[in-house]
């Protein structure tokens, strides 16, 4: 895989990882690492919401008014 970025992105990137002492590529895995949980644990939740909400909306209602 071959990430391009523009000169701004790879600047804050190099500024970034020089920083907290680390490479370029170890900031960007991290960085995707926690996009990827941090979305899987949205989508997760937006599923069981979507399962269980109906069951109970009646009383969601009713405390809502």
């Amino acid at each position: 895989m071959t990430l391009r970025l523009d000169e701004q992105e790879a600047e804050a990137l190099r500024r970034r990882a020089a920083r907290e002492g680390r490479s370029m590529q170890e900031v960007a895995r991290q960085a995707l690492r926690e996009y990827i949980e941090r979305t899987s644990r949205r989508e997760l939740l937006d599923e069981v919401l979507d399962e269980q909400l109906p069951r109970y909306a009646e009383a969601l209602e009713r405390l809502g008014r």
